[in-house]
Order: C-alpha cells, then sequence, then structure tokens
C-alpha cells in the first residue's frame, strides 16, 4: 500500500474532517480513503448515480428499469 502526506491542511479543515470521521464512527485516515476513494471510482452507469445521490441511504426507494443491450443507430442511410 502507499503512503500519502498532504501538508499545509488549516486548521478549520482539520476540525471539520474529525467531526466527520467521529460521525461515520471511522478514524480520521479511514475518512480520507473513503473521501478519496469516493472522489475518483466513477459509477457504472447513470443508474448507479441515481441511487448514490437519490437513493435509499437518502430516505428514497428506486427500481431502476433493466438494462436491455441494443444495437448501434445506423447514421449511414
Amino acid at each position: 500500500m502507499a503512503n500519502l502526506s498532504v501538508r499545509r491542511l488549516d486548521e478549520e479543515t482539520l476540525d471539520l474532517l474529525r467531526v466527520r470521521a467521529a460521525r461515520h464512527g471511522v478514524s480520521m485516515e479511514e475518512e480520507v480513503r473513503r473521501i478519496i476513494r469516493q472522489a475518483v471510482v466513477t459509477p457504472a452507469n447513470l443508474g448507479d448515480l441515481a441511487l448514490e445521490f437519490f437513493g435509499e441511504s437518502h430516505g428514497a426507494t428506486i427500481e431502476l428499469p433493466e438494462r436491455v443491450p441494443h444495437e448501434p443507430a445506423d447514421l449511414d442511410s
């Protein structure tokens, strides 16, 4: 595993991070790992993104239709 050092964070940012980590019941280091992971991982499709922002963790239940693969449109005719 790689290591990363972040320098020159202001006290307010550190305090907010400390509070956020405590709210999630994890260490500040784990909270930073989660934040970075979430920032760099792209959802597989728009439906996944909708679930991330509007799904059960936000009080909504969304049932997405099954994705059916299709052939691309023929633009030559």
